[in-house]
């Protein structure tokens, strides 16, 4: 390799890279850092629209997609559950442009927001319900880094259920193993989306419970 290249190539780890001593990190805390979020695709997703130039070649509607290293891990996904979060999420709606504003603790703090906006009219307010996760891969065994999942509108009703199952089983929130499965549901007047499923595996290997644990007191 010439000695001008920018790089060595990230997979090809040399010597002398001390690789894992985290210097220079010292004041990155984890409140610093971008948590990816994980996305069930729908038939309107940017990423399945072959025209669009968030297109990423292989989604589809009912797969689930790490939105910030695009990888797509299929129609359903093995999870941990590691912490809870109710918020109000203001989005820019889509003929405005679309994107996010902001995440807030409550509804007057994210109406204050809209109001705080050129065009206060162009913006929504969604309930939603953050679930922290890390993804588990069903053939390797390994666990992620963890993850973001959002669950607003029909979705809420199948985060309050969730909720609930790992309620009644006991334990720390992060104890189990559940698989989230994508489903298509249709309402009354013939819409059809897609929505999720979860199901309890069983409970969470010690090597998982203990990656699990040491993810939620870094958040604390």
């Amino acid at each position: 390799m010439s000695n001008t290249a920018l790089a060595i190539a990230e997979d090809k780890v040399p010597a002398h890279i001390s690789k894992g001593s985290g210097r220079g990190n010292e004041e990155v805390t984890a409140n610093q850092l971008t948590i990816p979020r994980v996305k069930l695709l729908q038939k309107m997703s940017d990423e399945v629209d072959k025209h669009h130039p968030n297109f990423i070649e292989g989604a589809e509607d009912g797969t689930f997609l790490n939105s910030l290293t695009r990888e797509i891990y299929g129609d359903e996904i093995y999870v941990v559950n590691v912490k809870f979060k109710d918020e109000y999420v203001v989005w820019r709606n889509r003929e405005a442009g679309g994107g996010l504003l902001g995440n807030f603790s409550s509804e007057t703090a994210a109406a204050t927001a809209i109001k705080e906006q050129d065009k206060p009219q162009d913006y929504e307010i969604r309930q939603t319900h953050s679930h922290m996760m890390m993804i588990k891969n069903p053939d390797t065994g390994d666990l992620s880094n963890p993850v973001l999942m959002d669950f607003a509108a029909s979705k809420l009703r199948v985060s309050r259920n969730w909720n609930s199952q790992i309620s009644i089983k006991g334990g720390d929130r992060f104890a189990g193993l559940w698989k989230l499965k994508a489903v298509s549901v249709t309402n009354s007047g013939g819409k059809s989306w897609m929505n999720l499923e979860a199901d309890f595996v069983g409970w969470a290997q010690k090597e998982d419970y203990e990656a699990a644990e040491a993810v939620f007191e870094s958040m604390a």
